[in-house]
């Protein structure tokens, strides 16, 4: 259903089903999936892939052009996942030459004022809250939560399963399955709760503990711990997903608490 007050391209797919409210924008080249509600005064512009049973809050920006010099205008996208939810103001661009793409997973919500700057990368069941801001070339993992007010510099990555509590500068890459808190940012221990809600058994979360033990907490630097690890820890798909995030990190992972102090 869509309202006369709402300007729609003639180009853009629309699917029939979807609710589109007064006063909204929608460019060429726009993509929506079915059961999606797009609120009054959302714009929406070219190159914007929304999918299914997504929600759209008034005064949402979503696909506009990046805010970077080195952008051509060359045709890149925003791609947004089914059930994700994108509150008041928030705004996403579209990608440059690098990866052509920003993409936000399903299942995730976008809090009012978040700001996902060009080709960020986001996986499924994030939840950002109130003005969290990612600048360009962030790489994030499934099941992240980012607490109110969270900045987080450019060309960084955070893993899956962590948390970043509110008012963070996060400045180096952030390990799966921790909690990141203090200036500057620092591990404060793993996400237990996080995981205990996810469907973690004790003994995996366990596990994940004094793997980060060796990492954080015996006065070890990164090459040794690694070492440590794959030597004296079994094989999971776990203990090879820190593993290869630090291997593959490439700002550095954030310190431990007790050894920036």
């Amino acid at each position: 259903m869509n309202q006369p007050l709402a300007y729609i391209h003639p180009g853009a797919k629309i699917a029939k089903n979807v609710v589109v409210d007064p006063f909204t924008t929608i460019h060429n080249n726009v993509i929506i999936g079915e059961g999606t509600w797009i609120g009054s005064n959302v714009t929406i512009m070219e190159g914007a892939r929304i999918g299914k049973n997504c929600n759209i809050f008034p005064g949402a920006v979503i696909s506009a052009p990046p805010q970077d010099l080195k952008y051509d205008d060359e045709e890149t996208t925003v791609v947004i996942g089914n059930n994700t939810t994108i509150r008041e103001c928030a705004t996403i661009h579209k990608g440059t030459l690098d990866r052509m793409k920003t993409v936000i997973g399903e299942n995730c919500l976008i809090m009012a004022y978040c700001h996902i700057a060009h080709d960020c990368i986001v996986g499924d069941n994030c939840i950002f809250s109130n003005n969290s801001t990612l600048a360009g070339h962030v790489t994030i993992g499934s099941n992240v939560i980012l607490a109110g007010f969270v900045a987080v510099h450019q060309f960084v990555s955070i893993g899956s399963y962590s948390f970043v509590t509110g008012g963070s500068l996060v400045r180096k890459d952030v390990p799966p399955f921790v909690k990141a808190a203090r200036e500057p940012l620092s591990y404060v221990g793993i996400n237990s709760v996080g995981l205990r809600r996810r469907g973690f058994e004790t003994d995996k979360i366990r596990e994940i503990q004094n793997i980060y033990r060796i990492l954080y907490q015996k006065n070890y630097n990164n090459t040794q711990a690694v070492q440590i690890i794959e030597a004296e820890m079994e094989a999971t798909p776990e203990r090879d997903e820190i593993l290869q995030f630090i291997r593959d990190s490439q700002r550095g992972i954030m310190k431990g608490y007790f050894s920036t102090n």
